[in-house]
Formats: C-alpha cells, structure tokens, sequence
C-alpha cells in the first residue's frame, strides 16, 4: 500500500512530521508537494495531485494537509474515485446524541466510520485544529479500518452512478 501526501503552506509542517511517522510505521510513502515552505501556494496545486494519483492506484490512500482541510477535500471529491473526508479532532463538537440515540465520545470515531462506511480514500486534515498527535492516531484509524462492503458499498455505487 501507497500513501499519497500533499499539502500548501498551511499543512506543510504537519505534512512533514506524517511523512516521517508514516515511514516510521514502514508504509510507502509518496510526497506530492509542497516541497518547501512558501506562503504563495495553492493548496489546488498540490492536492489534485494527490488525488489524481489515489483515483488510479485502488490499493493506496491519500492524506492532504491544508489550514482547515475543507477546501483541500472539496479539490480531491472532484476526482473521479476519490472519497474524502475531513477530521478536525477533538474540538469538533459532538452531538448529543443521534436519531437512533447512541452518542459517541470518541472524536476519532468519524475516522473509523469514514472508512467502514464510506470506503474513504482520503483523509484532509486541518493544521490549524490538530495536534500532531490527533494527527497521527487519526492517519492509524484511517489506514487501520477496514471497508464494511455490503449494504455500505450499494451506496457507493450510487453515488459513483
């Protein structure tokens, strides 16, 4: 398995610090850029490389790193294949409970269900609203969890129409 990173200037420092902890845990890692610290960059620039290379490698993820990480999964959901979804950590409030009634007090949970549910490809994550540590343990629960299939994939398909 490949991991595929990008980030702007924003999410270079944490890109840096994934890139090294990802190497660490011995998955092969692949970095789209930014290449070096330059306030002038645009996270489009970077990201739909990332996205462009999950999109044709189905065994591989991808993890882009801007200030939020909403305008960085917005550019990788315009890539035909790509699923991805943004993780703010645990200052992201968490609802009382849902229709069902369950409540999670787990802010780490969205990452799990995100990948048993949605067959996410990509993790965006927001600089400005993770530690390097939320950072990582999110990137193990991404590439840790395991796609459900089933009723799960029958949505996909219909989104994928």
């Amino acid at each position: 398995m490949k991991i595929y990173i990008g980030s702007d200037h924003a999410g270079f420092e944490l890109k840096e610090k994934l890139k090294e902890f990802l190497k660490e845990k011995n998955y092969a890692v692949e970095d789209k850029g930014v290449f070096e610290l330059n306030p002038g960059d645009d996270y489009p620039d970077f990201v739909r490389t990332v996205a462009r290379a999950v999109s044709g490698d189905l065994v591989s993820f991808g993890i882009i790193i801007g200030g939020s990480g909403q305008g960085e999964a917005i550019v990788a959901n315009r890539q035909k294949g790509v699923r991805a979804v943004v993780f703010y950590g645990p200052r992201a409030p968490i609802a009382d409970a849902d229709v069902n009634g369950r409540k999670s007090d787990d802010p780490f949970e969205i990452v799990k269900l995100a990948r048993m549910h949605n067959n996410a490809n990509i993790l965006s994550l927001g600089a400005r609203f993770v530690t390097e540590e939320e950072a990582q343990k999110a990137v193990e629960i991404f590439l840790e969890t395991e796609f459900e299939g089933g009723r799960h994939q029958e949505r996909l398909e219909k989104i994928d129409g």
